[in-house]
């Protein structure tokens, strides 16, 4: 929704405000973190690389996923039941 549509509406602004200062927390606790690492000896280019990695094997996981969801409906069974053949582990 636009601001605007938001103008004539005060508890929708307060919800608005509750949730800007809800994501200011939530920002201070990531530098804060990210702060603490960077203590700990990280460096912002090992730890954008992490994050980079991350996302990667997060895209990976999911079209791995996606695949077994197919192959299981072909298969008439459920995903659980293919993990075993495909030697993974359930926590995968």
């Amino acid at each position: 929704p636009s601001p605007s549509s938001f103008q004539g509406n005060g508890a929708s602004k307060a919800a608005l405000q509750r949730e800007i200062e809800e994501l200011k927390r939530k920002d201070l606790a990531l530098d804060q973190e990210i702060a603490q690492l960077l203590s700990e000896g990280y460096s912002l280019e090992e730890l954008e690389k992490h994050i980079s990695l991350l996302h990667e094997y997060n895209e990976i996981k999911d079209a791995g996923q996606m695949l077994l969801g197919k192959l299981a409906v072909i298969r008439g069974v459920t995903t659980k039941q293919l993990y075993p053949e495909y030697d993974l582990e359930l926590s995968d």
